[in-house]
């Protein structure tokens, strides 16, 4: 498994940079971030919260590993079309125990590439379909915090503020590196893209 980043890691803030290619490797990340998902009892996880700056990012709306039949790959997506809007509680596994209401597209229609090649253009709603948006987001360094009102964000701001502390304690005590350390690492990665 790759561990979960939590906020504020600055890879949930990397733009992520389109895969070029499918390797051995990138289908064993793959199989890893879908175990971190499934561990964390999540049904979406883009790769920058496994600290890799790619777009890509994984699904099953079941959040049930027996259900591989619901399991996704979704590499370089696009959102072609968003109708209606609708809101809804939301959470992320980077901010673990953190829930609030966000406004979402109701239908997107979306293209992508699977992990076979295969292009792939459908039209999504409910659960699928805020999902997809959510990760879609995390590829461009966009968290769910982002998208909150007012309310919603002074309700969050103690939570925030606490992955924040904690996140600085993590990097004084070295278990975690400084921050250019963590950036120069996801742009060396990237330029693997």
């Amino acid at each position: 498994m790759l561990p979960i980043v939590l906020h504020p890691h600055p890879a949930l803030r990397f733009k992520a940079r389109p895969l070029t290619r499918v390797t051995d490797l990138l289908h064993l990340q793959v199989a890893q971030m879908f175990g971190s998902m499934y561990e964390a009892e999540g049904v979406g996880l883009a790769a920058p919260q496994v600290a890799l700056p790619y777009q890509l990012f994984i699904l099953n709306t079941s959040a049930d590993p027996d259900q591989k039949d619901l399991e996704k790959v979704v590499i370089n997506p696009e959102i072609l079309e968003k109708q209606g809007s609708v809101e809804g509680s939301e959470g992320c596994l980077s901010l673990p125990e953190l829930f609030q209401k966000v406004r979402r597209a109701k239908t997107v229609t979306v293209r992508y590439q699977t992990l076979t090649g295969e292009s792939v253009e459908e039209t999504l709603s409910g659960l699928a379909g805020k999902a997809f948006q959510h990760e879609y987001d995390h590829l461009h360094g966009i968290l769910f915090i982002d998208k909150l009102g007012t309310i919603g964000k002074i309700s969050a701001r103690g939570a925030i503020a606490a992955f924040e502390r904690e996140y600085a304690i993590a990097q004084k005590k070295g278990d975690l590196p400084s921050n250019s350390e963590l950036i120069a690492r996801l742009e060396e990665l990237a330029a693997q893209a």
